[in-house]
């Protein structure tokens, strides 16, 4: 089998049925569904696909989980990692699929993700490190959004028209040999919902994989349709996984040292994001 496509469901009646039908490959695929346990009708609608592949958890085992429980399920040689919140346009899959197929070198390829106005999505980042990350709290990163200093993290500069290879593709789509996957040992459940993404790019990028960005294929993407549900949650989890994350690749030892301001930073932040979210007028 060429492709297995894993999607990760909580939740997802509004999203789901249009991601499964965008699915269009020209070589063999199988898609796997693991469902973390939602209270919605997403189950009742996935029986409309009797060829899917269905995981149903009975409790949320978090994302990483459930992807390395799909991933464990795959049998194509690429795994397709997607997210209930996509429709890809019909040739995406083919295009990366291609890609991987004329470059042997390259283990990861991510498309162009669109909101649903057909703006361009800011998908790209570099790898997080404590100084961006302290240059992100400070809002130097804001001041100074072209700097490849300051803006290096969220990357504002990026050329989304042009392909080439990248750090960190937002992994809402993105396709990975299988083999890789199993080299690295799938995701980090130490991440059950962010950065286990960062942390697995990170990796492959540390074994000498490389990731390419392909704007040829498209993917519109409602970012945060599940993670919106629970906001102020999220956000938190959010900024502590940040933080595990840094722990975990800063070898330094001035590693705590920095953690000492780094710690309250981050929960301010959080704090405020958490604010500024209750406050904002809900439109009826």
């Amino acid at each position: 089998m060429k492709l297995s496509v894993i999607i990760v469901t909580w939740n997802s009646t509004d999203d789901i049925e249009t991601c499964i039908a965008s699915l269009r490959f020209r070589g063999s695929s199988k898609t796997t569904v693991v469902d973390n346990a939602s209270t919605d009708t997403t189950i009742k609608k996935l029986a409309s696909f009797p060829s899917i592949n269905l995981i149903a958890n009975h409790h949320n085992l978090g994302y990483a989980h459930a992807n390395n429980q799909g991933i464990e399920a795959a049998q194509g040689e690429y795994i397709l990692l997607l997210n209930p919140d996509t429709c890809l346009k019909p040739d995406a899959l083919d295009i990366l699929a291609e890609y991987l197929d004329e470059h042997p070198d390259v283990g990861a390829v991510a498309p162009k993700l669109l909101n649903p106005d057909s703006s361009v999505q800011h998908s790209i980042r570099s790898f997080p490190t404590t100084s961006s990350v302290f240059w992100e709290l400070f809002g130097l990163s804001r001041l100074f959004q072209q700097s490849h200093r300051f803006g290096r993290w969220r990357m504002a500069y990026f050329d989304y028209d042009n392909p080439g290879e990248v750090e960190q593709p937002m992994t809402s789509c993105m396709m990975v040999r299988r083999s890789i996957f199993e080299e690295l040992g799938g995701l980090d459940e130490c991440f059950p919902i962010f950065y286990n993404d960062v942390d697995f790019s990170l990796r492959m990028h540390t074994a000498g994989w490389k990731t390419v960005y392909l704007p040829q294929a498209q993917v519109f993407h409602r970012r945060g349709a599940s993670t919106n549900q629970i906001k102020p949650k999220m956000i938190w989890e959010s900024h502590h996984s940040l933080f595990h994350f840094l722990r975990k690749h800063d070898n330094s030892r001035l590693f705590w040292l920095k953690a000492m301001l780094l710690i309250p930073l981050l929960e301010f932040a959080a704090l405020i994001r958490v604010l500024a979210y209750r406050l904002r007028p809900r439109s009826n």
